[in-house]
């Protein structure tokens, strides 16, 4: 311990200051609170100079801080609380770090700039490199012992018994966190004792990348010794078999090692005590995994980069199942009872002997196709039949609708979740493409056949003997389970079929149910393996692929089609990234055989995507949206083929493009649902405009070849595109997933871009697309009007009007009969409205600007009547 400990506090702030350090000062009232009205603003900007010799007069009995994070320069403190030390956590964790490779990068922690709190705890400060600083983390507790009770603790226990009381033994303080530094002293501390410096100093902090201080956190989570609840996937509980026989997992459990289960992914680096601490098999970043820790022998996983689910605890049998069997229970106990592991199981079931009838027409639902004639004492009718799946005595209905919640509680339910408007599975149509299904009473009835085994319990009146008769749940308990408002169930949020970027900004690529996201991911072509990180040369690749191959000889009419193309293209891959909805993508082109089907149809070979007609009516379209939210899995919904020179005018297109969530009652049903509008919306046609509203909520794609025959060019880099699509589908999904993951990984850069409702998608999009090197998103606003039949009419009509009147205030008759050949026609009979009728078109767009110019109503208080003119817009900076 130094004994150089200076108490002034002006000189010690000076210190900090002088280490790029950003300094607070702290109450002398034990509170540990800052001394400052609000210390938010230093979270973000350091203290000066100035402040400091405000806050730390020569006679200053206040404290000093440090705030950690950016602000300081990158800067995280890990604390080991006075009982860690007491108890040896410091000595463990530092023995974990010598053996686990990172033994040098903790020695540099644990002499860089140590200091000792009044506790008895200890303070390490660390500066990372390569990634900012994580927020105030907890990394090891342990539950308070009946000695460490405080009175309002005894309190809580006393009204809550079963609450936990934890003591936090290290923990971090990091991006808007701050800590007490020496030579606080005095009435700072509610102990009266001073913070003394051990070792180094501010000027001494070492610097660690992001990916070592993350494997020293990892370290430092595995002496937790809070208790984990069982995870029922990974861990099951021990369910003796009927007749005392042994099941294979359980046997499994008893006589399995964890090094031949974990070969070839972690080994051991070293024991201590109990627990086993594993490394990689090559050895390399450190410490992942520990088990032997507590009572019950579980494999905890503490990185993200593996098979396993981080801080889950996992049975021999349930890592086992994960590893070798897709995490199916069912087939890794098939395995493991093949080879020898168990006792064949029997139950006495009153089944009928084979060829014989069964209640209710279900033997085509016993598990078993032809079962042994039972022996013995057995009556000739019973059958000895093995139990493979969770049993369920349904002999009382109250039980049974119990027993049910409890297996879909415990995750014994496979492939079973739940989303607006009851229990639902994932299916697949007879194209491979997945599809929702909202279970009925005759669905969850057959479902439940298919993953249980219930039985009704009998009692002979004459022998008094119990047996069991194999019975399905009656459809009205189904109905009862269906009616509740709500599921122990994993929520559905959506189906994706590619890999996407996570909110945090993670992959998710396993295929099947992500229950960070809610997602499911049921990949339209084979996942190719990514590489853990994008290099340089991978993403020019993916660039060559999509940019140089797949689209070069498309006939974008400018820069911003293909700009427009390529951000659609890639918006399935970051729709879980951003909050909102997105608009609609248009692909017009000026004739057929453009190449607007080959456009659609990489969507299809990419993602798969649903084709549905244009409805006829605005009726019609809200059955097909709900159907197609409700009811499919495709990421891309195409309305395809829409009338030639059709104009693009629906109200309830206009509602769905702004809604992040739609709600509608499904057909055949009752009950309204709401469902995520998380699907990319694209329409397809020639010679396309818009009407109304839905000119803001559209992206144009146009193609234009300029040439008679289009459907006859050729000569294309990858010839026929269709057949190269079948054969590259999966280089291409890996292209477009590099290329998102390249941004991501560069930081996600944005470029600010307004675009109403869909802004912050519009602004990733422009950042993701300048990252490409992508030019022309969103540089065709000037040429929009011109696809909007509406605007262009209206923007001709006021041209006229103020070229021939000025700022003249006129009738609206005057208006009509003077400009008849501009006045705007009936969008359905294509006639001149009347003066009445023109005056309310006017009034319904009072205000509104149309290129520069506006209709503005002016209140004729004579007349009792409405007149117009027709200003021009003031741009900033113009004369006045």
């Amino acid at each position: 311990m130094t004994d150089a400990q200076t108490p002034d506090m002006r000189a010690a702030a000076r210190e900090y200051d002088d280490a790029g350090l950003c300094v607070l000062p702290i109450k002398a009232d034990g509170t540990k609170s800052p001394a400052v009205r609000s210390w938010t603003p230093y979270k973000v900007t350091r203290s000066t100079a100035a402040e400091h010799d405000q806050w730390f007069p020569a006679d200053s009995t206040a404290g000093v801080a440090v705030v950690y994070g950016a602000v300081s320069g990158n800067v995280e403190m890990i604390e080991f609380e006075g009982s860690a030390i007491t108890e040896g956590l410091l000595d463990d964790v530092t023995e974990i770090m010598a053996a686990s490779g990172l033994g040098e990068e903790w020695e540099a922690i644990l002499t860089g700039w140590a200091s000792g709190s009044p506790s008895g705890g200890r303070h390490f400060r660390v500066r990372v490199d390569g990634a900012p600083v994580r927020g105030n983390t907890k990394l090891a507790s342990r539950l308070a012992r009946p000695e460490e009770y405080t009175p309002e603790e005894k309190q809580r226990l006393a009204e809550k018994p079963n609450a936990r009381i934890v003591r936090v033994q290290i923990e971090t303080r990091g991006e808007g966190g701050y800590g007490l530094v020496e030579p606080s002293c005095g009435a700072v501390h509610d102990t009266g004792l001073p913070y003394l410096r051990t070792k180094g100093g501010p000027a001494t902090i070492p610097t660690i990348s992001a990916d070592r201080l993350d494997a020293i956190h990892e370290v430092c989570r595995m002496v937790d010794a809070l208790p984990v609840p069982e995870a029922p996937k990974t861990a099951p509980r021990p369910m003796p078999l009927p007749d005392g026989g042994l099941r294979p997992g359980d046997d499994f459990e008893a006589r399995a090692d964890w090094q031949e289960i974990l070969a070839g992914i972690f080994k051991p680096v070293t024991t201590r005590g109990g627990a086993t601490y594993w490394a990689w098999a090559d050895g390399q970043g450190g410490v992942k995994a520990t088990t032997g820790r507590g009572d019950a022998d579980r494999l905890f996983v503490f990185t993200t980069s593996s098979d396993f689910l981080a801080e889950v605890p996992y049975s021999k049998f349930g890592a086992y199942a994960l590893l070798n069997h897709g995490g199916s229970h069912k087939a890794a106990a098939a395995e493991l009872r093949r080879r020898g592991f168990g006792s064949e199981p029997v139950r006495r079931r009153l089944t009928p002997a084979p060829g014989g009838p069964f209640s209710d027409g279900s033997a085509a639902l016993d598990p078993d196709a032809a079962p042994e004639q039972a022996h013995g004492h057995t009556p000739p009718d019973l059958q000895v039949v093995p139990t493979a799946r969770p049993d369920l005595d349904i002999t009382n209905e109250a039980d049974a609708i119990d027993g049910v919640l409890d297996l879909m509680r415990t995750d014994q339910l496979p492939d079973l979740y739940k989303r607006s408007g009851g229990p639902c599975w994932v299916h697949h149509d007879d194209s491979g493409n997945p599809e929702v299904k909202a279970l009925g009473t005759d669905n969850l009835r057959a479902y439940l056949a298919d993953h249980l085994t219930s039985y009704t319990v009998r009692v002979d009146p004459k022998t008094e003997m119990e047996t069991e008769q194999r019975e399905l749940l009656m459809p009205k308990t189904c109905g009862t389970i269906l009616g509740r408002k709500d599921w122990p169930l994993p929520p559905l949020r959506g189906i994706v079929t590619s890999p996407v970027i996570r909110p945090d900004g993670s992959l998710l690529q396993a295929p099947g149910y992500d229950r960070e996201t809610g997602l499911y991911l049921h990949p339209r072509v084979a996942l190719r393996r990514l590489r853990a990180e994008v290099t340089a040369d991978s993403l020019a690749r993916a660039k060559d692929i999509v940019l140089h191959k797949m689209l070069a000889d498309f006939p974008f009419e400018k820069q911003s089609d293909r700009a427009h193309y390529i951000g659609a293209l890639l918006t399935p891959i970051l729709r879980p990234y951003f909050h909102g909805p997105t608009p609609m993508f248009i692909v017009s082109s000026t004739s057929a055989g453009s190449g607007k089907s080959l456009l659609k149809d990489i969507f299809k070979y990419a993602y798969g995507s649903s084709d549905t007609p244009w409805p006829e009516n605005d009726t019609e379209l809200r059955k097909s949206i709900t159907t197609q939210l409700y009811t499919t899995g495709q990421p891309v919904i195409v309305l395809d083929n829409l009338p030639n020179g059709y104009t693009v005018k629906s109200p309830v297109l206009s509602a769905l493009l702004t809604a992040e969530t739609w709600g509608d009652r499904v057909l055949g049903a009752s009950a309204s649902v709401t469902m995520p509008n998380d699907r990319l919306w694209i329409l397809t046609g020639n010679g396309l405009q818009t009407g109304g509203d839905n000119a803001r909520r559209a992206m144009w794609v146009r193609l234009d070849p300029n040439v008679p025959d289009p459907d006859q060019r050729d000569g294309f880099k990858v010839g026929d595109l269709r057949p190269w699509l079948r054969a590259n589908a999966s280089t291409v999904v890996a292209a477009l997933v590099t290329m998102v993951r390249a941004w991501i990984a560069a930081g996600a850069p944005l470029v600010r871009t307004r675009k109403g409702d869909y802004s912050e998608w519009a602004s990733m999009i422009a950042g993701l697309l300048e990252f490409l090197g992508v030019a022309g998103w969103m540089t065709d606003r000037a040429d929009a009007m011109k696809q909007d039949s509406e605007t262009a009419e209206w923007a001709a009509f006021l041209i006229a009007w103020a070229e021939r009147f000025g700022a003249e205030t006129i009738t609206a008759g005057a208006a009509g009969s003077t400009l008849a050949e501009y006045v705007p026609r009936h969008p359905k009979t294509g006639e001149l409205p009347s003066a009445n009728a023109l005056g309310g078109w006017l009034k319904a767009r009072d205000g509104r600007f149309f290129g520069d110019l506006r209709i503005v109503r002016v209140w004729d208080s004579h007349r009792c009547s409405n007149q117009w003119r027709v200003e021009a817009h003031q741009r900033a900076g113009a004369e006045q």
